[in-house]
């Protein structure tokens, strides 16, 4: 798939899973500072990375809440554990992800996440 292509399905896949708001937001960002990065993002990640065929959309949200909470990586997490319930995830498979990350992050890291995840997981129905 050429630079386009990705681009093309990279917007598709972040206006599912982000919704059309978020997405046309983050885009608008590319004029901005190291506007390239969006490009990157949207190509590389969601058009490369999250397009493949070889995991499901829910997968994908599982492996990425696992990363981002061993990189303690808070503000991502914030956004992706919305995601992961719109691919699929329940509030209690991402508690047991967090409980499974005390074990192989540490609890420092799961502690952070599980009070990210109280934030956001907190208000959603």
């Amino acid at each position: 798939m050429d630079g386009s292509g990705k681009r093309e399905a990279g917007l598709k896949i972040m206006a599912e899973m982000f919704g059309p708001d978020v997405t046309a937001g983050f885009t608008r960002k590319s004029g901005d500072f190291g506007g390239e990065l969006v490009s990157m993002a949207v190509e590389n990640v969601f058009g490369g990375i999250w397009a493949r065929p070889g995991l499901s959309r829910r997968d994908r949200s599982l492996l990425t809440i696992a990363i981002l909470i061993q990189a303690r990586a808070l503000d991502e997490l914030r956004v992706h554990l919305r995601v992961a319930l719109t691919n699929g995830l329940t509030k209690d498979e991402l508690a047991e992800v967090i409980y499974h990350a005390v074990a192989y992050c540490g609890v420092p890291s799961a502690h952070s996440a599980w009070h990210v995840a109280n934030e956001v997981l907190g208000s959603e129905q």
